[in-house]
């Protein structure tokens, strides 16, 4: 795996890079490629995580502005004509600094289960080794609706702890993050640096994305928090801003909101399960069930389940929580909603010949950090 010292991952928003047309903005792309070039010459390895296919593809195909489709399947077919002229943009501007290209499509898959996360890593170490800059973006020609993460955010943080970086730069149309949104408050104020991300940060940061790109301040502080909990360290930061790259890993003050990385870290699966993969439904436990989980990390038993909300199917995600209300885990069902509804608080002994004894299993759960 890379050295964390001299691996860096950067992610370019579909706003950053297209028109409001959709139409790639070729000025911008060689803007960026040329500071992926400076961030190269001194010495670190990059990875681009960029978004703009279906942005790309909507003014190919006559549909950019207001006649953009809603509907996912004519999306999706879309981001399948323009993932070629956002690739070949790259490919282009880099090639003016003798770098070469490698187009990685990754989707949810690739990180949750083992043998296609170790093949996706295998890939991109040996990218970096070659000394390719691998550009990186989801797979959203084939995607399925209902596993797919939905911006490039979140999978540009798991790819940063995939290949052990150090940092990684979200770039947006705007300086970082603020108290408030300064288009609507005048008083909102500059955030230089982050500690903990917490609910009442994530409340501030609201959940608008742009009309060509499917991410906000919201998504990026999501996908800062996988980072932290990676191990690494994290710029929200100015697209436009000359220089953005080298000055947001060589520590600039002011280049951007910094996150910083956490020291107690988890593995690539909780990472998924914590953070990327969206909840289907919620268990309530009772008291001596939250205990045994948070102190003995077990598995959690039906018979600790004392109701169960939502309608969803064995392995699907779940957010389980106490007799308050509070959500202090999350973890991968073993059995659908109206099963483990039909036997929740029996004891193992009670349960029907077949049936799991697991409601998630301790390998599936994860203790939410607080």
């Amino acid at each position: 795996m890379a050295n964390r010292n001299d691996t860096v991952v950067v992610k370019i928003g579909t706003s950053s890079i297209t028109d409001d047309e959709g139409v790639i903005d070729r000025a911008m792309v060689a803007k960026l490629c040329d500071e992926v070039a400076a961030l190269r010459a001194t010495g670190r390895r990059v990875v681009v995580v960029t978004s703009g296919a279906i942005a790309a593809g909507l003014p190919e195909l006559g549909l950019g502005g207001d006649r953009r489709p809603r509907d996912p399947v004519t999306l999706q077919a879309v981001s399948a004509v323009g993932q070629g002229g956002l690739i070949r943009a790259y490919r282009e501007e880099l090639g003016r600094h003798d770098l070469t290209v490698g187009q990685v499509l990754l989707a949810p898959l690739d990180f949750f289960v083992r043998a296609q996360y170790l093949h996706a890593r295998g890939t991109l170490t040996r990218l970096l080794e070659l000394g390719v800059v691998p550009v990186v973006n989801e797979n959203d020609a084939i995607a399925d609706d209902e596993i797919r993460f939905g911006d490039n955010d979140r999978i540009a943080a798991l790819v940063a702890h995939l290949v052990g970086a150090s940092t990684l730069v979200l770039l947006t149309d705007t300086p970082g993050l603020f108290t408030a949104d300064p288009r609507l408050d005048s008083e909102a104020s500059f955030i230089d640096e982050i500690v903990e991300i917490d609910h009442e940060l994530e409340g501030r940061a609201g959940r608008g994305g742009s009309v060509r790109g499917s991410g906000g301040m919201a998504s990026k502080l999501a996908a800062a928090k996988i980072a932290s909990w990676s191990g690494v360290r994290t710029v929200i930061a100015d697209a436009g801003r000359t220089g953005v790259m080298v000055d947001s890993c060589e520590g600039v003050v002011g280049v951007g909101t910094v996150v910083r990385a956490r020291e107690a870290t988890l593995g690539a699966r909780r990472l998924w399960i914590a953070f990327a993969v969206g909840s289907s439904g919620r268990i309530t436990v009772d008291a001596g069930a939250r205990r045994a989980l948070e102190e003995r990390r077990v598995s959690l038993l039906p018979a600790g389940v004392v109701a169960v909300e939502g309608s969803y199917e064995a392995g699907a995600a779940v957010e389980v929580c106490d007799g308050d209300g509070a959500v202090f885990a999350k973890g991968i069902v073993k059995h659908d909603a109206g099963l483990l509804r039909a036997h929740l608080g029996r004891r193992s002994s009670d349960l029907p010949e077949g049936m799991a004894h697991e409601a998630v299993h301790a390998d599936d759960l994860v203790v939410l950090p607080t």
